[in-house]
């Protein structure tokens, strides 16, 4: 079995903004599997086939705990799972995986990295950025998309589907070399 996990703020307001990109991307690959979600694992949850698709309900700071529970219920390795998530540090339009590393000042993989015990896991890093001059981080990745912005998430969202098909199949380090970089 593999899981996808995309970390965002459940609430409506949050659904545009940079930290939802996870939440953005994987309505995309929903739609692309067919999947449908209910709620389990404090989370929305779906599984297709041998497929499991996780969005977390705990907000953005407590994204592990969901994590680590369906993890433990299906008994998932780590190398089972792929995270995605906004990275303000990355130029917008693009896409970086990586196999394992640190949480990168993102709080959502530091309770990840803080509950699973390792930061051994798979990721898809979807840049958001850059952070414009004397705006904090937090504001940043709390504001929401420009309309312009959105119609390239939708863009990234489309490929985001792509790369997670390719990951499935082939595994993490093909799907590097295939899909890092600029997408849109």
């Amino acid at each position: 079995m593999k899981a996808i996990i995309g970390l965002g703020n459940p609430e409506e307001k949050y659904r545009y903004t940079r930290h939802n990109t996870g939440f953005l991307m994987m309505d995309e690959i929903l739609k692309a599997h067919s999947v449908t979600l209910n709620d389990k694992f404090n989370s929305f949850f779906g599984k297709k086939g041998d497929v499991l698709y996780l969005l977390p309900k705990t907000y953005m700071n407590l994204s592990g705990n969901a994590v680590l529970e369906l993890m433990n219920f299906y008994k998932l390795k780590n190398t089972d799972i792929l995270v995605i998530y906004d990275d303000a540090t990355i130029e917008f339009g693009t896409f970086r995986l990586k196999k394992n590393g640190s949480f990168g000042g993102h709080n959502g993989i530091k309770s990840i990295i803080n509950r699973l015990g390792t930061d051994k896991f798979d990721r898809l890093k979807v840049g958001v950025g850059p952070v414009p001059e004397r705006i904090p981080i937090d504001s940043y990745v709390l504001g929401n998309f420009t309309n312009e912005e959105l119609l390239d998430i939708s863009k990234m969202a489309i490929k985001s589907v792509e790369v997670i098909d390719f990951w499935i199949n082939k595994g993490i380090e093909a799907t590097q070399n295939r899909f890092n970089g600029k997408v849109i």
